[in-house]
């Protein structure tokens, strides 16, 4: 944000105290003023209001690239220092150095580094920043409290000196910090008065806690029996200010400042402060967000270092954010590029300034996590690729992914934008004017309208400004509309190669289709760094996690609510359990059981269940009410599931694990026509009459081998048949109902109402003759029974019903549970297409929905 500035730097100067290694920053030698409030200066003052002018719109970090290339060319051809690869720089930030046992621990990194010499640059200790900020923050809003957070800053270091040190070097460090503590009050007190701060003033102070750390840092080394100077950076690095709250290093000034101090402290290894630096005019400033790694980073330019290492807690560069996709991995290479691309994203890699000064001399930069030295960190360096087993350079297109938060969309749109000159500069003059910051722009190529997205805090500001600037084209009709949509996140798919690959953008938006994500809008550069989209801030997490998916970084992650854990179901997960392993190891599928809910029952993860409960969830089912229910429910469950883009599988329906539904489903898409349908559906039915005893004799061994239903009248009445008639009819594309198809029941009429299995089982045998008369009538005229299902589609009927079929007929052939179905087609009209297999049985089923289950993962991205 912009703001100004009503009181200039004080017109003493704050100028380089001091050129020896280990003096601190001293106070003024001189004030013009007796007053408390420091004079203005009129030119400082323009200067400071210069300052704070933000213009995030024009930001392009690599701007000033080719002027800095020069300058930094002449510096380090100029300088006469020691410079090449014998020197390896490296940066702590504040959590390495965040107590008195982090700080000796990386004491130890360094005196072990073998390199010939060594520039470490230390950030202040984890949290001091922040507890100076405060102290302004109090002073100039007049909270007296600011003498009580005073003293604990000094307590923190004075504890910390006191654990790490003795003799001279506590005593000297302690008296450089009283004075330090002194002359901070004293300027704090400055400000109470004068009820403001200004830039300068709040660098001054802030400044201090990287030169405590630093002290104490070089104090350590050198106690482990290393020599070590402190170098005071505001003695050496040259900064101008720029817009947008930004610094450009003056690399040939700094060049120069660099080569005097290391005239006067010749030394292999140095402990310089991060963050701070100096102005032309030697007032203190600082390099801004994440000014220590852009301190190292210019380190690393001046000397020509050989690699630049940033210590950090994590162990490197992520894929994507492990807080939102736990498969997430270190990615062991990115290019200078693909870093800053991250980074701009939101990803935690660096600020995109740090990258410009070392990408000129090819320096390396390895992100290495100091709490776990094994792991060897992430290199951003010039873009290579990786070899594979024939020695082949091979890399994949997409590095990783980034995304951005609480944003919101500004859509300008009107038919009168179209062919104007200078619509796009007015829309981004006006931003520009209330400090906003554009995070993306994305454009029709009709120039009918034009939508970018912000920060959602400062929508409201940028939708007042436009109407303002605009209310003359609104009025007449020119624009149509400035519309806000807010709830908005973005997500970025960042990697060099994605230029030169042919199919990525396809891969992309393919990954966030199956995963029923709408995207809102897209940007994308021609150089293809990264492809960026726009979708709800709700949908966030689960495109982040699809696409990461799609692009072979982690697993396809499917969690799972079992409905209905008896015979099927419970078959069903032991498969799962089996099967586990070998998905995630050969094809890289990772499906997980998050929930269990039976009749009376339900059992749920005490984690990531809400995920799968939540709107978009895909349903695979065996069960086959939904489909042969009432028509018009049946509609609208296919229209609802066409519309939201979930996958519903129910292959199990028809034919268990026998691929029916989708042969039909082939047959149709390939532009075939179905003629007739006729097929063996019921594996029990199937298995009785494949079976020469007594009909009670063979529906209670149905039974007992699990091939019935608890109660065998529930396949006996057809009724189940009927129900897979109806689903292969409406498949076909006839509009029947249930009711509509004539259906023969096995049941002996007087037994329907029994009130028991037992019963109907006990009384069954007093009607076996009957079957037994039939079987017998067929058996004379070389037939057999079988019970069938028809689909008559040029007939537009249905019908289930026992049938006598000739012994030479494929029908006829069946043995066991076998279920067997017939389609006649255009294309198969002589010949029918024959399907044949196991129809009945727990673990046929729960194998149709498992192949249901591994074919949602091919949707959803899982490698084919």
């Amino acid at each position: 944000m912009a703001f100004a500035s009503s009181i200039s730097s004080p017109s003493y100067s704050l100028t380089n105290v001091s050129s020896k290694p280990n003096k601190m920053l001293t106070p003024p030698r001189k004030i013009h003023s007796l007053s408390l409030v420091p004079r203005l200066s009129a030119s400082r003052l323009g200067y400071a209001l210069q300052l704070q002018g933000m213009d995030s719109l024009n930001f392009n970090p690599f701007a000033s690239v080719a002027s800095a290339d020069v300058l930094l060319d002449e510096a380090v051809e100029k300088a006469h220092l020691p410079k090449g690869d014998a020197w390896s720089i490296h940066k702590f930030g504040g959590t390495c150095v965040g107590n008195s046992e982090r700080i000796r621990n990386v004491a130890n990194i360094i005196v072990k580094d073998e390199s010939e010499r060594k520039l470490v640059v230390v950030s202040a200790m984890s949290k001091a920043t922040d507890m100076m900020y405060d102290l302004i923050y109090k002073a100039q809003s007049r909270d007296d409290s600011y003498i009580i957070a005073l003293d604990a800053v000094l307590e923190k270091h004075k504890s910390t000196a006191v654990d790490l040190l003795e003799g001279d070097d506590l005593s000297n460090f302690l008296d450089r910090l009283h004075q330090d503590i002194n002359n901070l009050k004293a300027m704090l007190r400055a400000i109470y008065i004068a009820g403001h701060a200004t830039e300068s003033f709040s660098d001054f102070v802030v400044g201090h806690g990287e030169l405590w750390s630093a002290e104490l840092l070089s104090a350590v080394v050198r106690k482990n029996g290393l020599e070590c100077n402190c170098m005071d950076t505001r003695d050496v690095l040259v900064v101008n200010p720029t817009s947008s709250n930004q610094v450009d290093p003056d690399y040939l000034e700094s060049g120069r400042r660099l080569e005097n101090w290391c005239s006067q402290n010749s030394c292999d290894t140095i402990v310089a402060t991060g963050f701070i630096a100096s102005t032309p005019q030697n007032i203190p400033t600082t390099l801004k967000r994440d000014g220590s790694d852009f301190s190292a980073a210019i380190m690393g330019a001046l000397f020509r270092a050989r690699q630049v290492t940033i210590w950090t807690d994590v162990d490197g560069v992520y894929s994507a954010d492990p807080r939102k996709v736990s498969e997430a991995v270190i990615l062991k290479k990115l290019s200078y590029q693909e870093a800053w691309e991250m980074s701009y994203f939101g990803a935690n890699v660096l600020h995109p300034r740090t990258i410009i000064p070392v990408m000129k001399y090819d320096i390396p930069i390895v992100i290495r996590n100091i709490f776990n030295l094994s792991a060897p960190g992430t290199m951003i360096c010039r873009p290579a690729g990786l070899e594979n087993e024939d020695g082949e350079l091979v890399e994949s297109p997409v590095k990783g992914f980034a995304t951005i938060d609480n944003l919101a969309l500004v859509n300008v749109e009107g038919t009168g934008m179209a062919g104007v000159p200078g619509t796009a500069s007015a829309i981004f003059s006006a931003v520009k004017d209330v400090g906003a910051n554009v995070i993306m722009i994305s454009q029709a190529s009709s120039e009918h309208s034009v939508c970018f997205a912000v920060p959602e805090t400062e929508v409201k500001a940028v939708a007042a400004a436009l109407e303002s600037r605009f209310r003359q084209a609104l009025d007449a009709g020119r624009l149509s509309q400035i519309a806000v949509i807010p709830n908005c996140s973005i997500l970025a798919a960042v990697g060099q190669k994605m230029a030169s690959t042919p199919g990525v953008s396809a891969t992309l938006f393919n990954a966030l289709a199956k995963a029923n994500i709408n995207v809102r809008a897209i940007a994308q550069g021609c150089s293809e760094y990264n492809i960026t989209v726009v979708v709800k801030r709700e949908d966030c997490i689960r495109a982040l996690r699809a696409v990461h998916s799609r692009f072979y970084l982690s697993r396809t992650t499917i969690a799972m609510g079992i409905i209905g854990p008896g015979l099927i179901g419970g078959t069903l997960l032991d498969q799962l359990r089996d099967q586990a392993a070998i998905l995630k190891e050969k094809f890289n599928i990772d499906l997980r059981v998050m929930g269990i809910t039976g009749s009376r029952t339900m059992l749920l993860s005490d984690t990531h269940y809400h995920d799968w409960l939540r709107r978009g969830i895909h349903v695979i089912t065996p069960n086959k009410k939904a489909n042969s229910g009432p028509l018009e429910q049946y509609l609208k469950l296919r229209t609802l599931q066409r519309q939201s883009y979930t996958h519903y599988f129910y292959e199990a329906t028809v034919g268990a694990g026998l691929p029916i539904i989708s042969t039909l489903q082939g047959l149709l898409e390939t532009g075939d026509k179905i003629l007739r349908i006729e097929g063996i559906f019921s594996g029990t039915l199937s298995y009785i009459f494949n079976n020469a005893r007594a009909f009670s004799e063979v529906v209670e061994a149905a039974k007992q081998a699990g091939y019935t239903e608890p109660d065998p009248r529930d396949d006996l009445s057809g009724t189940d048949v009927a129900r897979k008639v109806i689903i292969l009819a409406r498949e076909s594309g006839l509009k029947l109902e249930l009711s509509d198809i004539p259906v023969q029941s096995l049941v002996p009429e007087p037994l329907k109402d029994s009130s028991s299995v037992e019963e109907f089982l006990q009384q069954l045998p007093q009607y076996d003759q009957d079957l037994a008369k039939q079987r017998q009538e067929a058996e004379a005229s070389g037939e057999v029974l079988r019970y069938v299902g028809v689909v008559d589609v040029v007939k537009q009927k249905g019908t289930v019903e026992l049938r006598r079929y000739k012994k030479e007929h494929p029908f006829a052939q069946l043995s066991g549970s076998d279920n067997i179905i017939a389609f006649s087609t255009q294309r198969y009209e002589k010949q029918p297409l024959i399907v044949r297999g196991p129809g009945a049985g727990a673990e046929v089923t729960a194998g149709g929905v498992f192949s249901d289950i591994l074919r949602l993962a091919s949707y959803l991205g899982a490698p084919s």
